[in-house]
């Protein structure tokens, strides 16, 4: 009976064991058979591939010269009596800015003129007693010694009245000297002397300083290697120089390449350059330092999306293009130059394909992504900032 019981007992226990068995691979079976959940999409703001006319530029830091500038000195010496600009003023060539006291040169002119008109009086006098004599001599009633005496004393008078022109011209020009003008067009600096002051020659800050403004020059430098293409666009024409603020923002004038100068620096390897602007709004000012763009060609249909979209890889520049099944795919590509936000792509994508613009820190190839537009896009790439914003 006791036999009985525990082959029984053993019978039962073996088929609860292999009852579980079953159930367990049961269990894993359909576990195994049951897929795993896909990963959602990532939310990221992407844009298309635009194809049009990019300019190429080469970009350095230029600082803006006058093309002329001039210290006004008074030439003579003596009181100012009277201001006519007001600092900061622009003038004309020729426009007066002061006037010295002309009375002591006004008194001397007239000294002069008197003396002339003495010795015309005599020369007058001496050449009527030298046509009597002359006829006299005619007659035999005069000597020959009596009339060449009188002719010397006639070229002794006629060329101390060329000694008197040239005393006037002199003493008139010292008069026009009483009045300094501006001798080019442009605007006055700080005036250096007040009215009523003694203003000499030897002075050496003169009156004020005239800076021309318009036109305006600019000199700037890049670096030796582009040297050659910009010698070859050259050839072609004259080629067009942008000048922005310092800080980019700002476009300030437009004007013309007119000198590569005629040697490289050897100490920092670059070329200097020369532009002139017409500055007719006086945005360019001596001395300011301003950022250039020399606008070398145009590239016709080039390739260009959001500078944002390109990444730096261990190979390189790349971009996530995401393709028709909503997918994403790393596309390495050659960016030509980035300005205003803009990248041209020489070469790896096609045009109106579909490139990421913000969102790319959470991708990977094959990532499954969702399109955001309008304001989503716009709160999405705030929240990227911020992300991006945090060490």
């Amino acid at each position: 009976m006791r036999r009985r019981v525990a082959i029984l007992a053993i019978a039962i226990v073996t088929i609860l064991v292999v009852a579980g068995v079953v159930l367990t691979e049961g269990g894993a079976r359909d576990t195994a058979s049951t897929p795993p959940p896909a990963p959602p999409a990532v939310p990221v703001v992407a844009s298309t591939v635009t194809s049009g006319d990019v300019p190429i530029y080469l970009r350095g830091i230029g600082t803006v010269i006058a093309y002329n500038t001039v210290v006004v000195r008074s030439q003579i010496q003596g009181q100012i009596t009277k201001i006519t600009f007001t600092e900061g003023q622009t003038v004309k060539a020729g426009d007066t800015l002061a006037e010295i006291d002309p009375r002591p040169y006004q008194a001397q002119l007239d000294q002069m003129m008197a003396t002339r008109d003495r010795d015309q009086a005599q020369l007058t006098n001496s050449q009527a007693n030298l046509d009597r004599y002359n006829q006299l001599l005619a007659k035999g009633d005069a000597t020959v010694q009596l009339a060449d005496t009188q002719k010397a004393q006639v070229i002794q008078l006629q060329s101390a009245m060329k000694s008197d022109e040239a005393l006037i011209e002199a003493a008139k020009v010292q008069l026009e000297y009483t009045k300094l003008a501006s001798p080019i067009a442009g605007v006055t600096g700080v005036r250096q002397v007040d009215m009523g002051n003694i203003i000499h020659p030897t002075d050496p800050n003169g009156l004020v300083v005239v800076t021309q403004i318009e036109p305006i020059s600019v000199i700037f430098t890049l670096p030796e290697a582009d040297l050659p293409e910009i010698q070859q666009q050259m050839a072609k024409g004259p080629l067009t120089v942008l000048a922005y603020s310092h800080d980019d923002k700002v476009r300030l004038d437009e004007g013309k390449l007119t000198l590569v100068n005629n040697e490289i620096l050897q100490t920092t390897g670059t070329v200097q350059l020369k532009a002139d602007f017409p500055n007719t709004a006086h945005t360019l000012w001596p001395g300011e330092l301003i950022n250039v763009r020399l606008l070398l060609e145009t590239k016709r249909n080039a390739l260009s999306i959001a500078s944002s979209a390109v990444q730096q890889g261990p190979k390189g520049p790349y971009v996530y293009v995401i393709g028709p099944d909503r997918t994403v795919q790393m596309r390495p590509v050659t960016v030509a130059q980035i300005s205003e936000g803009q990248a041209l792509i020489d070469s790896g994508l096609k045009p109106d394909a579909k490139v990421v613009l913000e969102g790319q820190y959470r991708l990977q190839p094959g990532s499954l992504v969702e399109e955001l537009h309008g304001k989503a896009a716009q709160e999405a790439d705030l929240q990227s900032s911020v992300e991006e914003a945090i060490p």
